[in-house]
């Protein structure tokens, strides 16, 4: 693994002496603190372009270091909602963090909430925003974008991860509101933009938190562009990953390798 990738060995003697948690934020605050404590620290140049290294912002464990594959997987609000909290709360209590997030992402598989990007338009710009940046800010690896959720594995390079993903985010909601904007009626729309007009919420909201896992060794990262590849299929979406519109398995050539990304814009 390039660039100084976080150790794998667990602080064990420090987090076997630590107090037990009492509550769930107990217990990923001694998380992250256990793995800060078995990772490489942060230079003070990748401190000063924003990496955060070993992290938490308070529900879920973020690794945050230079030139680490990332398999990251952002979601939007309404794709795990309140209203049917009965559906998935249960998975939130599954302890093992690879098994949680499988239950996880095959509950966003059913389709829940508005999908927007089941809209081609709107699929299209969620891929132009993943392939902008590729070969200059980070190098892609594989993607799919989702009904609700967008799956990436790329390689961050020397910009911090959760920059990088909230820049992703803002671009596709801005574009959406365009989208969208353009399809109402002239009525809605003047409705829509009056200085009276009560305050709308965005169409096209994302869940604050994501969920992401650094590639340690090659075989790991082939997984996982494979899983990213099948998603479509595995949701009964598409027979076939190439078939898959939005998805970096049409680009794949006999030798697995991803063609000029730069058509990714132009393609059907």
């Amino acid at each position: 693994m390039t660039g100084g990738a976080p150790s794998s060995c667990s602080a064990r003697s420090n987090y076997f002496t630590m107090t037990p948690p009492r509550t769930k934020r107990e217990h990923l605050k001694q998380l992250v603190s256990g793995k800060n404590e078995s990772s490489r620290r942060l230079t003070d140049e990748e401190r000063k372009l924003g990496f955060l290294g070993w992290h938490e912002r308070g529900y879920l464990p973020h690794c945050d270091f230079p030139d680490l594959v990332q398999f990251v997987t952002f979601r939007f609000h309404d794709s795990m909602p309140a209203s049917r909290r009965g559906e998935w709360e249960h998975l939130l209590e599954i302890e093992n963090v690879k098994d949680k997030r499988q239950k996880l992402e095959e509950y966003l598989d059913k389709g829940v909430g508005k999908c927007l990007l089941r809209q081609p338009a709107i699929a299209r710009l969620a891929e132009n925003a993943l392939t902008h940046f590729h070969d200059g800010r980070y190098e892609l690896r594989a993607w799919c974008i989702m009904p609700n959720h967008v799956h990436v594995l790329f390689n961050v390079r020397q910009t911090p991860l959760g920059k990088t993903i909230q820049s992703w985010k803002r671009f596709i909601a801005t574009g959406a509101e365009e989208t969208l904007a353009e399809r109402r009626s002239p009525t809605r729309h003047e409705q829509a933009t009056s200085i009276n007009a009560p305050a709308r919420r965005a169409a096209l909201q994302w869940q604050r938190e994501y969920w992401d896992t650094f590639m340690r060794d090659t075989d790991q990262e082939q997984k996982a562009v494979a899983y990213i590849e099948n998603n479509p299929v595995k949701a009964r979406l598409c027979p076939a990953p190439e078939d898959w519109s939005f998805s970096s398995a049409r680009f794949r050539d006999k030798y697995r390798g991803l063609n000029d990304l730069k058509k990714v814009a132009y393609a059907g």
